[in-house]
C-alpha cells in the first residue's frame, strides 16, 4: 500500500493487509513511487497508495499538501513525472485515453453551463461521451431522478443554489456509467446543511452503485465519513488507515492549552509535570492517558500563564497534529498549486 519506511505507516499497512482476505479482486487504484515537481519545489515526494474498489477514500491535508497536484494527476489533466499508476486495471501513462471513459470527476470549481438548463447541461455533456439519443434521454432522466433535481429540469443552472448546483456536477460526473469518480475539495463554498446532504450522497453511491469514490479535501469532517483517509502533507503521504485508527495513534486524551508564550509553557510544563508537551501553532498540547488529572494541578501551579484550556477525546484533527506536528488549517506549502 503506501510505500513509505515511517514506523506509522508500516504499521498502518500491516494492519491493512491483515484485513483483505485472498482472493480479493484487483484494486481500484494503486498509485507506486510518485513525485511531481513544479521546478521550484516538490509537490509529491515519493507517494504510493492503493483504493479498494467500492471505497470512499479521502486525502486530508492543507493547501499545499500536494492533494491539487495528485488530482490532476490521477484525472488526467496532466502527464505523471515520476511513478506508475494503475487505475481500474489501465496504465495511467499509456492508457489515458481508455481511462477515461470510466472516470466521473467534479472540479473543485463550477463546471456546469450557467446558461443551459439543468435538463441541458446533462444532455451536453452526455453527447461528448457519445450516448445514443435513447439512451442519454434515460440516463439524464435517472440522474435528475437520483439527485432530486427533476422539478428544476427545465431551469437555469444559474438559479440554482450552491448544494443543487454541487448535485447538477455530480450528476454530470456519473451520467456515463463511471466506475470511479475523482473530486477535488467538492464541498468547496457549501453551507455546512448542503456539505452534509452531499456527503449523503457520496455514500448512496458507494453503498447502491458500488461506485470507488475518491476525494481531496482539508474538512476532518468530511474524511470522518469515508472508509480509510490518507493524510498528505508538504507532499509526503504520511499515513493511510480508517478514521478510527488515526485517532487511535493519539496518545489518550488531548489537553491544550492557550498562551501568550506557548514556547516556555512548554518549558515550564515539562519540567515541572515531567510530561510530553508540545508547542504547536500558539499552543500547548498534551497528549496523555488521563490528561483531565493534570487539568487542577496545571491550574494550581501555572494558571496565570494559562489563557484557556479544553480537553476531549482525540479528533481526526488531533491525528493530523499528532502526525505533523501542526494543524491541519495551517498549510506549509503555500500558493493553489499542491
Amino acid at each position: 500500500m503506501v510505500e513509505s519506511d515511517t514506523t506509522t505507516q508500516a504499521a498502518t499497512e500491516e494492519s491493512t493487509h491483515t484485513r483483505q482476505t485472498p482472493g480479493t479482486e484487483e484494486p481500484a487504484l494503486k498509485a507506486q513511487h510518485l513525485c511531481f515537481d513544479y521546478g521550484r519545489r516538490l509537490a509529491l515526494i515519493d507517494v504510493g497508495f492503493t483504493v479498494r474498489r467500492s471505497e470512499l477514500f479521502a486525502f486530508l491535508g492543507p493547501n499545499g499538501s500536494g492533494k491539487s497536484t495528485l488530482f490532476r494527476l490521477l484525472s488526467t489533466l496532466v502527464p505523471l513525472q515520476v511513478g506508475r499508476v494503475t487505475m481500474l486495471g489501465h496504465n495511467l501513462e499509456t492508457e489515458a485515453f481508455a481511462l477515461r471513459r470510466k472516470l466521473g470527476v467534479v472540479f473543485q470549481h463550477p463546471s456546469i453551463d450557467n446558461q443551459l438548463t439543468v435538463a441541458e447541461n446533462l444532455l451536453y455533456h452526455g453527447r461528448l461521451y457519445g450516448l445514443s439519443a435513447n439512451e442519454l434521454k434515460s440516463k439524464a432522466a435517472g440522474m435528475l431522478e437520483l439527485f432530486e433535481l427533476g422539478g428544476r429540469a427545465g431551469e437555469l443552472a444559474s438559479t440554482l443554489s450552491g448544494g443543487l448546483a454541487r448535485r447538477l456536477e455530480l450528476a454530470k460526473a456519473l451520467l456515463h456509467g463511471p466506475e470511479l469518480l475523482l473530486l477535488d475539495e467538492p464541498t468547496t463554498g457549501l453551507d455546512p446543511a448542503a456539505r452534509r446532504d452531499f456527503l449523503a450522497h457520496l455514500e448512496r453511491l458507494r453503498s447502491t452503485q458500488q461506485v470507488t469514490v475518491v476525494l481531496t479535501t482539508h474538512h476532518t469532517d468530511e474524511a470522518e465519513r469515508c472508509d480509510r483517509v490518507a493524510v498528505l502533507d508538504r507532499g509526503r503521504l504520511v499515513a493511510v488507515a480508517t478514521p478510527a485508527e488515526l485517532k487511535s495513534q493519539v496518545g489518550g486524551e488531548v489537553l491544550v492549552l492557550a498562551a501568550s508564550d506557548a514556547a516556555l509553557l512548554q518549558h515550564k510544563i515539562k519540567l515541572e509535570f515531567r510530561v510530553p508537551a508540545v508547542a504547536v501553532d500558539g499552543t500547548v498540547r498534551i497528549e496523555h492517558p488521563r490528561a483531565h488529572e493534570l487539568v487542577t494541578r496545571l491550574m494550581e501551579s501555572l494558571g496565570g500563564q494559562i489563557e484557556g484550556i479544553s480537553l476531549g477525546k482525540p479528533t481526526l484533527e488531533d491525528a493530523f497534529v499528532h502526525l505533523t506536528g501542526h494543524r491541519l488549517s495551517v498549510g506549509r506549502g503555500g500558493g493553489e498549486q499542491g
